[in-house]
């Protein structure tokens, strides 16, 4: 019973974060950010929207009685989504980064890249699970 609900888990989370991949993908960083700003510049609560693994690490953390891996979880998924919100407000809104940001964000992305997610947050639902 406990394997196919962490089956279920896992594969509901794979789901979610394989969609964010694929909205978001670009050739570089400054890509994703544009597409983002899509969403963003329509109204912040549509870009949280077309984050759902943030909303599924929210739930998930309450469901697992905050256990350390799910609090885990739910900090990065916290920390990315701040990160996203920081580099649109400073990027399109400020219009204020230096030349090094603008070099690092102009920078080609390796074709993995967008996809290093579903091999560093699902062992962390799995850890959750194992320690429930």
């Amino acid at each position: 019973m406990i394997e196919e609900t962490l089956l279920n888990y896992l594969l509901f989370y794979i789901v979610l974060e394989i969609y964010e991949v694929q909205w978001q993908k670009a050739n570089t960083i400054l890509g994703m950010l544009a597409r983002m700003y899509e969403q963003y510049r329509k109204n912040v609560f549509v870009f949280l929207l077309m984050h759902p693994t943030f909303s599924f690490a929210l739930i998930f953390a309450m469901m697992m009685n905050y256990n350390e891996n799910a609090l885990l979880l739910l900090a990065i998924k916290t920390i990315d989504l701040a990160l996203k919100m920081l580099l649109l407000k400073k990027v399109f809104i400020e219009k204020n980064i230096s030349q090094e940001m603008t070099l690092a964000l102009v920078a080609p992305l390796n074709k993995f890249m967008p996809y290093i997610g579903l091999l560093v947050y699902p062992p962390l639902i799995f850890l959750a699970f194992r320690t429930f």
